[in-house]
């Protein structure tokens, strides 16, 4: 086996791991049991995003959700929306840190490159504001970047 093909193995068994971590996260929603903590939620998307499963990232913004970049406003009628704004990222993102509130997450997150594209923006800071109800994300907000000093990742 070559360094290329160990590689791609490699980024296929990360894809899966995340893609199983992300499920593991909404497990209690197929068992009867209560919706994942608003934080999970934003973790499992978080995880999806940087491990390239742009499909499990989707699926956790519901139907009609918000996205706010740049004082624009676009609503993502379903899955396939939803899919193809994540898709539309040009960067991934390591956490931060999170803070929430209620059904409210603000998260900071040191922007990256994703296999599929260079970021625009790699090593700035970005803040994020997600609204989760029942599970899923109802709104994602980009705030302007913070002011502090640069933290390492949680």
């Amino acid at each position: 086996m070559n360094d290329g093909s160990a590689r791609t193995i490699f980024a296929v068994l990360d894809r899966l791991l995340a893609g199983a971590l992300a499920l593991l996260c909404l497990l209690p929603l197929g068992c009867g049991g209560s919706s994942p903590s608003p934080e999970s939620v934003v973790r499992a998307w978080s995880e999806s995003l940087n491990a390239g499963d742009d499909e499990s990232a989707g699926e956790l913004f519901a139907p009609g959700a918000e996205v706010i970049q740049l004082g624009r406003t676009t609503t993502l009628a379903g899955p396939a929306e939803a899919v193809a704004f994540t898709r539309s990222l040009p960067c991934s993102g390591r956490i931060l840190s999170l803070e929430s509130k209620g059904e409210t997450v603000t998260t900071v997150f040191r922007l990256e490159d994703r296999e599929t594209s260079p970021c625009d923006g790699p090593g700035q800071e970005v803040t994020a504001v997600f609204k989760v109800r029942e599970g899923k994300i109802v709104q994602l907000h980009q705030l302007p970047s913070p002011q502090a000093p640069p933290g390492e990742p949680v």
